[in-house]
């Protein structure tokens, strides 16, 4: 933005709106991340929270695509542990809804599933242990992969998501584990070939539910809580509101299941109560 005239909102991610921007003025970027988690370092947008309409805004240009990368653990190791978590909680959201993700694409599936496979090889233990860095590794390495494979699309997790964070200031990573659960019982029906079809290579019995209980399983061992109640104030959750932001949310078109704004609400209602979908 330092060589630009226009307001950044200008250039959400809607149309060509991307083309407004003086490229020529835009400086070559170096990506050094020091969070294991949304692997922006691939990606050529970022997301910004307009605080004067309270919505998460997707800025794009194709310059934003990082000329250099440098993944170095030793930068996060003094990453604390509940953002270790939080952050290793979003890899694994953004591989797992990218596999999930209706669409041919196997370049995006084998690196998504990668991905998932690193996570449940190191996240705890980089929880557990920040100093180790072969897992802080595995972990950066997770993130990028990640996030080079959502360009196949995203889902459920990321609509709920992206609409509580710009209003309750939730971290991220936090609550797409929060939703995790919720949205795959939610998308069972449409994923669970998918889903079975994985498990031998993540070291997971070969079935759905085996998949869910390593997910469940992961989210107490980090102390990560079982409900949006538990981190917002039910009295301060607006279902209405939060529904209709998460139905025009950009994650929403790649849902394994088409969304509408009640799906979107009952999802919210049963991430308040705790209740997966049978």
């Amino acid at each position: 933005m330092s060589c630009q005239t226009l307001p950044i909102w200008e250039f959400e991610d809607v149309g060509d709106n991307w083309t407004k921007a003086n490229s020529d003025k835009m400086a070559p970027i170096i990506g050094v991340p020091t969070t294991a988690g949304t692997g922006s370092e691939t990606g050529r947008a970022s997301v910004m929270l307009n605080e004067e309409t309270g919505v998460k805004n997707i800025i794009f240009h194709p310059k934003f695509l990082p000329s250099i990368v440098i993944l170095d653990p030793t930068l996060t190791i003094g990453l604390p542990p509940k953002i270790t978590a939080a952050t290793g909680m979003d890899a694994l959201a953004h591989n797992l809804e990218a596999y999930c993700a209706p669409g041919y694409h196997p370049m995006a599936d084998g690196i998504a599933i990668e991905g998932m496979r690193l996570i449940k090889k190191s996240l705890l233990k980089a929880v557990k242990n920040g100093k180790d860095l072969n897992a802080r590794a595995d972990l950066l390495a997770a993130a990028s992969m990640g996030s080079t494979a959502f360009q196949k699309g995203l889902g459920a997790i990321h609509s709920l998501s992206h609409p509580v964070n710009a209003q309750y200031n939730i971290h991220h990573g936090l609550s797409n584990a929060i939703f995790m659960p919720y949205v795959l019982t939610f998308n069972k029906k449409l994923i669970e070939d998918r889903i079975v079809s994985i498990c031998d290579y993540l070291n997971l019995d070969k079935s759905f539910e085996s998949f869910l209980k390593w997910v469940l399983d992961l989210r107490k061992e980090l102390n990560i809580p079982n409900k949006l109640s538990d981190v917002v104030e039910k009295s301060k959750i607006n279902l209405n509101e939060l529904s209709k932001m998460a139905l025009e949310d950009p994650s929403t078109a790649t849902n394994p299941k088409k969304m509408t704004v009640d799906d979107m609400k009952i999802l919210y209602e049963h991430s308040i109560s705790g209740e997966l979908f049978k």
